[in-house]
């Protein structure tokens, strides 16, 4: 069953649940993936593994979270989304550091991430979402 809101929703609002829930289930997979190599490998210290796994699926929680939120027009979800955004944008930079393929990966998640925030500041949004100055 859908409300009205959501069968409104812009498709700016759509690209950025979209891409918001791309960016969180890759982190997530970088958490199993940890998660598997903890479990098929010896780390050189397990203490530091498990917190790894750990507290990436953790901060895989806020992108996922922020992404339903936006798919739903849910007001709280844009601030969690921009701030994803805002702080993909210094990984993309650090992963431009490193050359080669990184820099192809640094080039897309800041081009993701400046997509994302281009359309959350867009005043279509900030009105589905139920943002901004009332009249």
């Amino acid at each position: 069953m859908s409300t009205a809101r959501e069968t409104s929703r812009p498709r700016r609002i759509t690209a950025a649940a979209l891409v918001t829930g791309v960016e969180g289930a890759v982190v997530a997979a970088f958490g199993v993936v940890s998660l598997v190599k903890l479990a098929t490998d010896t780390p050189d210290d397990m203490t530091q593994a498990v917190t790894l796994a750990v507290t990436v699926l953790a901060l895989a929680a806020l992108p996922l979270a922020a992404a339903r939120g936006l798919w739903l027009c849910r007001r709280w979800s844009r601030g969690p989304s921009m701030i994803v955004q805002l702080l993909a944008l210094p990984v993309a930079w650090q992963f431009a550091q490193n050359g080669a393929f990184y820099v192809l990966l640094a080039v897309v998640l800041a081009l993701a991430a400046l997509g994302v925030l281009a359309c959350l500041i867009n005043p279509t949004a900030t009105e589905a979402l139920g943002i901004g100055p009332r009249e």
